[in-house]
């Protein structure tokens, strides 16, 4: 499995109508992404950020469509401008070595394909984490 988390710090003056729909399009990628087994969407408790997401799914094939799912392309850009700070990790029980390096290699072909994909995130106050640009931190 590959559980693909991301923690969100919303902008001052995001208006909460606009944030709602971004959390009620993470929540339809939950339920309309075939590739995601399990997910959550919600309150971030304990820390600096608003709001959370977790999406597993089955295999690195798995994650691929889901990285790619055009869905997911829809909230990057209604959500993305309303996020101050964001980071975002992966967390595997894959044994093999090569996982951290595929998931890396699909984020950079992601933004390699999507300009304006990568200055949505460049708009960010902060992104840190394995999906971040330039290969993470």
């Amino acid at each position: 499995m590959i559980h693909h988390q991301i923690r969100l710090a919303m902008r001052p003056d995001a208006p909460q109508g606009k944030v709602d729909e971004a959390l009620d399009m993470l929540r339809r990628m939950g339920r309309e992404i075939d590739a995601v087994a399990y997910w959550s969407v919600g309150r971030d408790v304990g820390g600096d950020f608003d709001y959370g997401a977790m999406f597993a799914v089955e295999d690195i094939e798995g994650y691929r469509a889901y990285m790619h799912a055009p869905l997911h392309r829809q909230v990057d850009e209604i959500g993305l401008p309303l996020v101050r700070n964001m980071v975002s990790h992966d967390l595997t029980d894959d044994e093999d070595p090569a996982t951290g390096d595929l998931i890396r290699q699909i984020h950079a072909e992601r933004f390699a394909g999507d300009p304006a994909l990568v200055a949505l995130i460049e708009g960010l106050g902060s992104y840190e984490g394995s999906s971040a640009p330039g290969g993470g931190s």
